[in-house]
């Protein structure tokens, strides 16, 4: 059988290690320049290792991804720090990674015994029940208030789901998203060595080696159904004939790139609502703050969501001794800063610094790089699980798998390896069946 791939990120490359595994033919289109997706990598001339556009991380509950690299004898460059997470509270920065250590003792000096035993049985539901399916019925915003109680709901769950959403979209996410987040994630944090840019340049070179070719720089233009039942892919090195295809994009390019779907479908794709993502990364020459991840309120006024140290994570020896800060947000793609220069957020997000560290001087930065990405976080609304498309299109052969559809999970590199390797098991078994 005869199979294309419209993506080369981990879904895409997950679907054609095992699709060339079982002997067919798989041909991957990736528009960019490399594979990877949103989780690939830069690097500057004089680091050893690769550096994620956008922040990633695995946990070490991340089975699907995990199992994959367990099966190609890499589990060996697999690591597992332990950073420390901190939240923003009364002006100064508090560790806030482990429900049941530092998060009960910020919980116990700053609010009464009440709500510290709501958090911690709320906080165990959430983390044991896995029955998610009534979550979906109500927002969180809804949940988090009841149960939680207002002054957990104002100082924790509100900015996260305000950050994470902004305030247009806080009252549409539903309570099973933060269930997927609080139930199976872990304090250990696991990264590839050499960066994830390393990892999936292997699952890259293993597919290849497998007989799967991997054109970079080639978007694909149309995907069309064939009156014999095949499909024709139309991309920027020509037109091809395809058995089967497998389309791994955002829902809205899936819609445009596959014109004869039937309205229904199509209408399901493009009511799928998500937020872009604006990072800028920025080295400095000394270290900013002692911790990995900071969790930061938009009522405080500070001008991202969140700043993460990676080299409180991973050493700066990797990185030619430079100490690495993310300032990312998730926004609506017509925000300003979709719009805004790599000069002009710097200038921007600069000044907070000192909020972080009386001491920034802004002789400390050494460069900066600043990524984009119209599609980074669905926004799952209230009985999201009616609203996802099926994996298998109307249209014979056509297959689609997008972060939107691994739901109640949230996005990541390993629900996009299970829905790739799930994906790639339901066409070859089609394709017995018919």
């Amino acid at each position: 059988m005869n199979v294309a791939i419209v993506g080369a990120g981990a879904a895409g490359l997950a679907a054609a290690y095992d699709l060339t595994r079982a002997g067919h033919n798989v041909v991957i289109y990736e528009a960019t320049g490399e594979v990877g997706g949103l989780a690939a990598g830069f690097k500057a001339p004089h680091w050893d290792w690769t550096l994620e556009k956008f922040y990633h991380h695995w946990f070490a509950s991340d089975k699907d991804v995990l199992g994959l690299i367990g099966e190609l004898g890499w589990s060996g460059r697999v690591m597992f720090p332990r950073p420390v997470t901190v939240i923003y509270h009364n002006g100064k920065f508090h560790p806030f990674d482990s429900m049941f250590t530092n998060m009960t003792l910020f919980l116990l000096r700053h609010f009464p015994l009440w709500d510290v035993a709501r958090f911690g049985l709320a906080g165990a539901y959430l983390r044991f029940s896995p029955n998610w399916q009534p979550l979906e019925r109500e927002t969180a915003t809804e949940w988090t208030r009841r149960w939680f109680g207002r002054r957990l709901y104002d100082t924790i769950w509100k900015p996260m789901l305000v950050g994470k959403f902004g305030e247009e979209n806080v009252k549409l996410v539903n309570m099973a998203w933060l269930w997927a987040r609080l139930h199976s994630r872990t304090t250990t944090l696991g990264t590839y060595a050499g960066g994830f840019q390393a990892f999936l340049n292997d699952l890259a070179a293993q597919v290849q080696k497998q007989g799967a070719q991997v054109r970079l720089n080639t978007a694909v233009n149309a995907i069309r159904s064939n009156a014999d039942g095949g499909l024709t892919i139309e991309a920027a090195d020509g037109v091809a004939q395809y058995d089967a295809a497998l389309n791994t994009s955002s829902p809205a390019l899936m819609a445009k790139l596959a014109p004869e779907l039937p309205d229904a479908y199509a209408a399901k794709l493009r009511a799928l609502k998500s937020m872009g993502a604006v990072v800028l990364v920025v080295t400095l020459d000394r270290q900013l703050t002692p911790y990995y991840w900071h969790n930061l309120p938009k009522e405080a006024g500070f001008p991202f969501l969140s700043l993460v140290e990676h080299t409180n994570y991973m050493s700066a020896e990797h990185y030619g001794g430079d100490r690495i800060i993310y300032c990312g947000d998730y926004l609506d793609t017509d925000h300003e800063y979709f719009r805004l220069s790599q000069a002009e957020l710097l200038e921007r997000f600069l000044p907070s610094f000192k909020r972080f560290n009386p001491q920034f001087d802004r002789s400390w930065v050494r460069a900066a790089w600043l990524w984009k990405a119209a599609y980074a976080q669905p926004v799952p609304g209230v009985n999201h699980s009616h609203q996802i498309p099926d994996i298998r299109t109307p249209l014979k052969g056509l297959y689609f798998a997008s972060m939107s559809q691994v739901y109640p999970w949230d996005r990541g590199t390993n629900y996009a390896v299970e829905i790739g390797r799930r994906t790639a098991h339901m066409l070859m078994a089609d394709r017995r069946s018919s």
